[in-house]
């Protein structure tokens, strides 16, 4: 259930439940101690009420239990079309994972708009203009109090992608342009033709191939 939350939606107890395969009943005795536990917030509209991770620290929690278990080979494997598809992007709560998301952040520190130390991302100068030339109104983004910019381990590539505010205002930017579109009932972001051309050329750097 957490995982299906991971796209970033709100969802009911009867889609979570359909989501792990267990009854509804089941499900809202998880749900309750997922909520007691902070994991999750949950939001009433009308008579339905829906759940979501409670915060995007939630979200990183989950990331890194998914390449803990990958790194040690303890993922379920579901063949099927939709594998290929968030491999290759997805969401992770509010940004952009899977090899796009790591050939982004790539991209952004090796032209030098992003300075990287350990862990530590940091948007520099010449990043700050670059990205203000697409759209990014990093001003804005650095007066509210999330991070600007924070590495994200990625389950399926096992090395970093960009989360923080700057992360999310990123994939937003790809949503509003029509470049890229969510996938219905899944995490994978759908890039279009177009949107891909020219995500490719933003971001021409590609990452590092896994053993």
């Amino acid at each position: 259930m957490l995982t299906a939350l991971m796209g970033g939606r709100a969802l009911t107890a009867t889609e979570l439940a359909g989501a792990a395969g267990v009854t509804l009943q089941t499900a809202s005795a998880h749900l309750s101690k997922l909520e007691a536990g902070g994991l999750l917030a949950q939001r009433k509209q009308g008579r339905h009420r829906y759940f979501t991770l409670a915060d995007d620290g939630v979200g990183k929690l989950l990331e890194g239990i998914m390449g803990f278990a990958a790194g040690r080979g303890h993922l379920r494997h579901r063949p099927g079309p939709k594998d290929p598809a968030l491999r290759k992007a997805r969401i992770c709560y509010d940004h952009l994972a899977g090899d796009y998301g790591v050939r982004m952040l790539d991209s952004l520190i090796g032209s030098g708009a992003i300075s990287a130390l350990g862990e530590g991302l940091n948007l520099t100068p010449h990043g700050e203009t670059h990205l203000g030339s697409i759209g990014i109104d990093v001003s804005g983004l650095r007066s509210n109090r999330r991070p600007l910019c924070r590495s994200c381990l990625d389950w399926s590539e096992r090395r970093a992608h960009l989360a923080g505010s700057l992360g999310n205002a990123l994939l937003s930017n790809f949503l509003d342009k029509g470049w890229a579109r969510r996938t219905e009932n899944s995490r994978s972001i759908f890039f279009t033709p177009e949107g891909e051309r020219r995500f490719l050329a933003l971001f021409p750097i590609e990452t590092i191939g896994l053993p």
